[in-house]
């Protein structure tokens, strides 16, 4: 079953996280092949909590693009070195195919052969020299054993063509020819006391005794074959190993994680037919026919504490929602197909995963229910927030009991470690809890980030106007905004971008908004923030 990842938005915070670790346990425990992720680094707040409850923190998913994994190319469709041109012939026959790639015993790539390769030995090549194996020679000329000396054959090819006589008078047999002959015992006797390499008997010939004592004093190694002499003269050429007939060792390959979209970029100048797939390694894995990216297996994904591209992860476009978690408004997320999509007007996702939970009747442990719990108190302030409803209280008392501690106690503790500045530079104050948002083909960000303690920020001031300035001209973003909340004085400090001072203004009623300007009873970014900024947008 392919795993399917649960993620937050970009910018996690600890709703997003718990929601994505509490959901991801509630459908494993029901049958699915789920996986917790993070789109980006989390916050202190996060951390604190994730340690607290002794979480595992979710492992970093870059995108979810398309990659060749996803494709479904011809695994292991792949011959080794040492296998003869007749098997790799017959191998692309079978599949299909008019490329493959040879690989070393231990599956490293070595070369790409194609049918046009392998034409030219059918068809054209005469083949004078054999490098191939006993055993290859065995099983194209269905051949059998007589005297086996060398599991490697490698030598010059000769047949007996002429009269006996005149062949023993004019031809010097050496220790390196292998020789094609039929019943002809005087020139296999001749054959046998020259050493040479090896005997092929053609037309299931007899061999007396004694020239089979002779070829065991002198090494001589023997095959007997039903097929006539014109028959082991076309088919000897293809017992060849097939690394012999490479002519390509260093083509286009890609290894498996490579994008889709970068190989067609790529195949659009090269017009190349068929790719070797290898890992990391260099670990051959099959071969890419470019038709068989008509044949793909999106990743599939659960979105949970968002529903809007802009917050979600690279790629999504590409992959295969199957369900939505979220208590936002509603964004821009389209699907080609109906999905599961639960959006409730709560305070924070965990409220909703929980209610998930009491449906199911699935039993919460210690450390998940710690994980909704963190996630519920966070969003809602610890219950303080105007976001909080009834049904996260009611989730909140639960879970707290579950989880063994104090809501209120455990709530501040958690937000007190998120509220530190040590170490915080104004990028990382600013995106510690970041959101952008998509109106009327215009964007807007708004940061948000806890403290009890403003006045270490005002004394920094214009160094953070400049870096939101920074990021609105680097992103051509048309608002960007950090609402500094106090949860103590229950208000937020808004600083914005230079050029966003218009739309703040009008935001809040045409007000002379000053950087720094406190604002009470502005604690929840859904409710007191971004509907008056989209309202502005929107006329």
């Amino acid at each position: 079953m392919n795993k399917t990842y649960i993620f937050g938005h970009k910018k996690p915070d600890t709703d997003s996280v718990m929601s994505a670790i509490s959901l991801s346990y509630l459908k494993n425990q029901i049958g699915d092949n789920t996986e917790p992720r993070v789109l980006g680094p989390i916050n202190k707040e996060t951390s604190y909590a994730l340690k607290y409850f002794n979480l595992k923190e979710p492992a970093y998913l870059n995108d979810v693009k398309l990659q060749l994994k996803d494709v479904n190319f011809h695994k292991n469709s792949v011959i080794k070195e040492t296998d003869s041109i007749y098997n790799g012939y017959q191998f692309m026959l079978r599949e299909g195919l008019t490329g493959l790639p040879v690989v070393k015993e231990n599956g490293q790539f070595t070369g790409l052969i194609t049918i046009k390769d392998l034409s030219h030995v059918v068809v054209n090549e005469n083949v004078e020299d054999l490098y191939t194996s006993y055993n290859n020679l065995l099983h194209v000329l269905k051949g059998e054993e007589i005297l086996r000396f060398n599991d490697e054959i490698i030598g010059k090819l000769l047949i007996a063509s002429y009269r006996s006589t005149t062949f023993m008078s004019t031809v010097e047999l050496k220790k390196n020819m292998i020789l094609i002959v039929g019943d002809r015992h005087s020139i296999i006797e001749y054959a046998v006391e020259s050493g040479v390499k090896l005997i092929i008997l053609s037309g299931d010939a007899e061999i007396k005794d004694k020239h089979i004592e002779i070829a065991k004093q002198n090494h001589v190694n023997i095959i007997r074959t039903p097929y006539d002499t014109y028959h082991i003269a076309k088919l000897v050429a293809l017992t060849n190993y097939i690394k012999t007939m490479i002519r390509s060792y260093n083509p286009t390959k890609f290894e498996n994680t490579e994008y889709v979209d970068t190989v067609m970029e790529i195949n659009n100048k090269l017009k190349h037919t068929n790719y070797p797939i290898v890992d990391k390694k260099n670990k051959c894995l099959g071969l890419l026919k470019i038709i068989d990216l008509n044949e793909k297996t999106p990743k599939k994904v659960i979105l949970v504490d968002h529903n809007e591209p802009l917050q979600s992860v690279e790629g999504l476009d590409e992959a295969e929602i199957l369900e939505i978690i979220d208590h936002h408004n509603l964004g821009s997320i389209t699907t080609n197909k109906p999905i599961n999509f639960r959006n409730m007007a709560v305070g924070s996702t965990c409220t909703i995963v929980y209610n998930l939970f009491l449906e199911r009747k699935v039993e919460i442990p210690r450390h998940i229910a710690g994980a909704m719990l963190s996630g519920i108190l966070s969003d809602t302030l610890i219950l303080k927030s105007p976001t909080a409803t009834k049904k996260d209280q009611e989730a909140v008392f639960h879970l707290a009991e579950i989880a063994g501690v104090s809501y209120e106690v455990y709530g501040m503790d958690m937000l007190k470690a998120g509220t530190s500045l040590e170490g915080m530079s104004k990028e990382d104050v600013l995106y510690n809890d970041f959101k952008l948002y998509n109106v009327s083909e215009k964007t807007f960000a708004i940061g948000q980030f806890f403290t009890m303690n403003f006045e270490s920020i005002e004394k920094e001031l214009d160094q953070y106007i400049n870096t939101l300035d920074e990021v609105a001209e680097a992103n051509n973003y048309n608002l960007v905004a950090l609402y500094v909340t106090d949860i103590v004085k229950n208000g937020s400090y808004i600083i914005y971008n230079t050029k966003g001072k218009n739309i703040i203004d009008l935001a809040y009623d045409n007000e002379d908004i000053k950087q720094g300007h406190f604002i009470p009873n502005c604690v929840s970014r859904k409710k007191h923030v971004v509907p008056l900024i989209m309202e502005i947008f929107d006329n």
